[in-house]
């Protein structure tokens, strides 16, 4: 789309009752092709963005996964076809979905494929967060997993192609019901096992609250209109068993002891099952023989290292949590001298007075002072760079709207804030064992997955103040991204090309950084306004809908001026005395949105343009382009 400008300087002309049918994209197609494109391919167990996937340690979790594997059956279906597990974070619950997809999967004397469908949400990556693909992506997966399936989903999508855009309700009536249905007799077919992993990072990502009691109830609702689907489906008595691991929230343990869901439902406590001080030892044992392989060594009269007494000490510190072990590893493997390295961890004396408010697993208290020995590890010099990168990972860590490694991610920011090339990914070189440097997370799950687990990030938010020169605050982190945005933006013009990463980001980001925005913790907030009244904004927004990635910003933006409790400049903020200058505000991003828009219409290339960028775009986010057209104003909707 480079290069192209679509409704090129259109002068008053109207395109009224003009109808894109959308079936076409499907007719003449293969609607089982349509149907993986608006999947969320990256929530199945072995996509891409989760290689490599958590797994459990070999010889570890056998207790639990015996259990959940024996409750199954595989050719005999359990009395109650839903097993809920649960577990505090941190005690591998992921890990154990896929060891149990893995085990079953690699299950040579069945004649099916016992693994029917899976979906592992996880709160920091867009195809994920959300329910909007639940039902579509196990559609999609039942085609491949129960092959004489495939044609009746097939023809249900050719019949109605907007059936992706319904309600999830409608999805699963039209996508896997009726299609099962249309089989005929399914008492002789065997049953399928659906996993459902981090239910609790379920978030309705459509909401766009900023208040944190109406964004907690959101998230309450949704988790438990998903919980609603699975029961549907089991009220169908289709041949399918349902997983579902989650934490232990209140609002999904009361919903799961609710009187429809008790007599259907098995419930198992992870947290109670097996040994976990056993669990670890194994872990334990077999990492540090690992890296006792790579070591010098030792000499004679020395006792071959680890040693009885370092191991014990090591499983005592953990008190049985493997989170905490394998943080530990991953902080010591990397050093010339893990030996001292563990040595030093364990010297240090845990700090009594460390708060527990993440969860009432009391090992969360030596965790967090393991976070805090590991931030210490950080030399002086370089802490306070360390903490401006945290700061900018925070604040951006749910912003993202195309792809973006990591790596790309810090040297952006290095540009924007002004630091010297490379100095960001420097300073966080101590916290490999908390964030993923090398690489490893998926280039489609960018920064969604840079933290090795979710309970560090949680843990940042929750004690902003860890040491006493180690202080974060996120809203300094956005303050200083959304300056670096505003000045790379400066220079736009209309005919200019935009190349730069540094820029293309900056045409995406900056609305959804606005957003986020808290002029009351800002101590100059003028100086945003000002800066963002001096951009050529209709140029940025010209300059970004001509690329199918940066225009989802464009969208975005688009879409929530217009609605009534979203609008992103003001919605949520508080300008005090600089209130007329966020009214400005609002009528320059507004004034400057519209004129884009008219600037872009050419009534020859309307069908063209729709087209590619349904082509190249989610079904989510065509989804905002349409609720931006229904949303603009008059004189714009006069002209669609």
């Amino acid at each position: 789309m480079s290069g192209v400008s679509y409704f090129k300087n259109a002068r008053n002309f109207e395109a009224n009752n003009t109808t894109f049918n959308l079936s076409t994209y499907v007719s003449d197609g293969d609607a089982l092709q349509y149907l993986h494109k608006h999947s969320a391919t990256s929530a199945m167990h072995d996509s891409e963005e989760r290689y490599p996937p958590p797994l459990c340690h070999e010889g570890t979790r056998e207790v639990v996964i015996g259990r959940i594997e024996g409750w199954y059956g595989y050719e005999i279906p359990p009395e109650k076809k839903i097993m809920w597990v649960h577990a505090p974070a941190g005690f591998g619950k992921t890990a154990v979905a896929g060891t149990v997809s893995k085990n079953m999967e690699s299950r040579t004397d069945l004649d099916f494929n016992p693994v029917g469908a899976t979906f592992f949400f996880w709160r920091s990556s867009l195809e994920r967060n959300s329910p909007a693909r639940f039902i579509i992506t196990l559609a999609y997966q039942f085609t491949m997993s129960i092959p004489e399936l495939a044609p009746h989903i097939e023809a249900a999508v050719k019949r109605n192609p907007m059936v992706l855009n319904k309600a999830l309700e409608v999805q699963l009536t039209k996508l896997i019901v009726e299609p099962f249905k249309s089989l005929g007799e399914l008492d002789n077919m065997p049953h399928r096992l659906v996993i459902v992993d981090g239910l609790d990072e379920c978030i309705n990502s459509d909401q766009e609250s900023r208040v944190e009691k109406q964004y907690a109830e959101d998230q309450e609702r949704v988790q438990v209109r998903v919980l609603e689907l699975i029961r549907t489906l089991h009220s169908h008595n289709l041949p399918l068993c349902f997983l579902i691991l989650s934490r232990p929230e209140p609002w999904i343990k009361q919903h799961i002891r609710s009187k429809s869901f008790r007599s259907i439902t098995e419930t198992l406590d992870l947290h109670q099952v097996g040994d976990h001080m056993k669990d670890v030892e194994r872990f334990v044992r077999d990492e540090l023989a690992r890296i006792a392989e790579g070591l010098d060594p030792q000499p004679e009269d020395h006792e071959e290292w680890p040693g009885q007494a370092l191991v014990e000490r090591f499983l005592r510190r953990t008190d049985g949590h493997m989170l905490y072990a394998a943080t530990v590893i991953r902080h010591i493997e990397p050093y010339d001298d893990p030996r001292q390295q563990l040595q030093d961890l364990l010297d240090s004396r845990v700090n009594a007075n460390s708060t527990l408010d993440l969860t009432h697993s009391t090992p969360f208290s030596s965790l967090h002072e393991l976070y805090r020995q590991i931030l210490r590890s950080c030399p002086p010099a370089n802490r306070a760079i360390m903490v401006e990168v945290m700061e900018e990972l925070l604040a951006f860590k749910c912003q993202v709207l195309y792809p973006i490694k990591f790596s790309a991610a810090l040297n952006i920011f290095d540009r924007l804030t002004g630091r010297a090339p490379g100095r960001g990914i420097k300073a966080l070189r101590p916290l490999h064992a908390l964030i993923r440097l090398d690489g490893t997370s998926s280039n489609s799950s960018g920064l969604s997955s840079c933290f090795h687990h979710s309970s560090f990030t949680e843990f940042l938010r929750g004690q902003p103040q860890l040491l006493p020169d180690i202080v974060f605050n996120v809203q300094k982190g956005v303050r200083r991204l959304l300056a670096g945005c505003f000045k790379a933006l400066s220079v736009i013009t209309i005919d200019g090309h935009v190349d730069k990463e540094h820029v293309k980001f900056s045409l995406t980001y900056w609305p959804g950084l606005w957003s986020i925005w808290n002029p009351a913790e800002d101590a100059d907030p003028s100086s945003l306004l000002r800066a963002l009244l001096a951009l050529d904004l209709m140029a940025c927004f010209v300059q970004t809908s001509r690329d199918p990635e940066t225009a989802q910003g464009f969208l975005w933006a688009f879409e929530q001026l217009y609605h009534p409790a979203r609008n992103f400049i003001v919605c949520g903020k508080s300008f005090s005395v600089f209130a007329p200058l966020a009214e400005d505000a609002v009528t320059h991003v507004r004034a400057s949105s519209e004129g884009a828009f008219m600037y872009l219409i050419d009534p020859g290339c309307l069908a063209q343009y729709l087209e590619g960028f349904h082509d190249n775009w989610s079904r989510g986010s065509f989804g905002d382009y349409m609720k931006a057209i229904e949303n603009c104003p008059p004189a714009l909707n006069n002209v669609v």
